[in-house]
């Protein structure tokens, strides 16, 4: 995948190209058997476009909210029945319609993972060079969570920060970044005895909850036993209203997820409800900011040049796990949404 990659022919092309389909809408969380993998002509770059063989695609739970309809103001639009899946991919540019933007044996990120082949827009791609030692690693999801701690809730040397979804692919870089931005104790939770255990292990945790384990409350009050100054919280639901207990006077929350609701069989992956002390708000003087990752080329280059050093030196990991062929793509997906890998799954091609 490196830019000296021969060159394809117009003969080399692809003729046909596989991709994964919704077959049906998913009836609680969704199975291998709501997608079906089929194969279809290849696309063709139009004026503008570059056409990319995908190395690499993201799995991820967020997938079930578009399944589900959509929430209005979301970046992406719903998913129906027929429709290509879509999400984060790595690839290598094979052919291309015009001189501007990437040149083929480049390789780029976009967002039209789920298939062998796709035709992108030279503007939606981007160049990613060998900032990071492993073009793998452009999969990950640091930038959302560097971007919440640097931006929304700032992370001050000592502060006390805890991860809500610790092992998953936000929370597994999370807490690893808030460690090196200065905090003082990381805390996180998971909803399984393993994953706590590789996560103090691995992850650089102080100590993790386990959800079902006891009172989500009383855990978080032994675990920070002087409260809690900064939450990154990507489930919502029970844990953000206990973190919101455990919170100190001042404390600033970033939220960033919604898995409370996305990975709930009862509700349909587009709400997560939750009640929370409004009193706790106003007598703690907290700050609940939402945060959506933004389109700024500065910021993302400042992320990939810290992210790189760090995985040289080995300060920060990656944890993921590669599964093989677009047939066992839609298998992981079902098994995302039931929490059985930890950090970023990723399909290799």
């Amino acid at each position: 995948m490196s830019s000296s990659a021969p060159s394809a022919t117009p003969a080399e092309l692809p003729r046909v190209s596989r991709e994964v389909r919704l077959a049906a809408v998913p009836q609680g969380l969704p199975t291998a058997a709501d997608f079906t993998v089929v194969e279809t002509p290849a696309p063709v770059p139009g004026p503008g476009e570059v056409l990319v063989r995908n190395r690499f695609f993201h799995v991820f739970a967020a997938l079930r909210t578009l399944m589900g309809g959509g929430v209005e103001g979301a970046p992406f639009p719903p998913l129906g029945v027929g429709d290509p899946l879509f999400g984060a991919a790595v690839g290598e540019v094979v052919a291309a319609a015009g001189d501007d933007g990437p040149r083929v044996g480049e390789t780029v990120s976009h967002w039209l993972g789920w298939r062998e082949y796709a035709a992108v827009p030279a503007a939606a791609c981007r160049a990613l060079g060998e900032v990071l030692p492993d073009p793998v690693a452009h999969l990950a999801a640091g930038w959302t969570a560097y971007h919440a701690l640097t931006r929304t809730a700032e992370v001050r040397t000592g502060d006390t920060v805890f991860v809500s979804g610790g092992a998953g692919s936000l929370g597994s870089l999370a807490g690893q970044i808030a460690r090196q931005l200065g905090a003082g104790r990381v805390v996180g939770s998971t909803g399984s005895a393993w994953k706590a255990e590789r996560m103090t292990a691995e992850l650089g945790y102080d100590a993790v909850v386990v959800r079902g384990a006891g009172p989500l409350a009383e855990q978080l009050a032994k675990a920070a036993p002087d409260g809690l100054d900064v939450v990154f919280d990507n489930v919502g639901g029970d844990q953000l209203r206990a973190a919101l207990g455990a919170a100190r006077a001042g404390a600033r929350f970033a939220l960033v997820g919604a898995l409370s609701g996305q990975l709930d069989p009862e509700l349909g992956g587009t709400t997560a409800p939750v009640e929370i002390d409004s009193f706790a708000l106003i007598l703690k003087g907290v700050t609940l900011r939402g945060t959506r990752t933004p389109e700024d080329p500065r910021a993302q280059a400042e992320w990939d040049e810290r992210f790189g050093g760090w995985l040289r030196s080995g300060k920060v990991v990656f944890p993921h796990e590669r599964v093989a062929g677009m047939d066992a793509a839609p298998r992981a997906l079902e098994e995302v949404m039931r929490g059985r890998h930890l950090g970023t799954v990723v399909v290799e091609l």
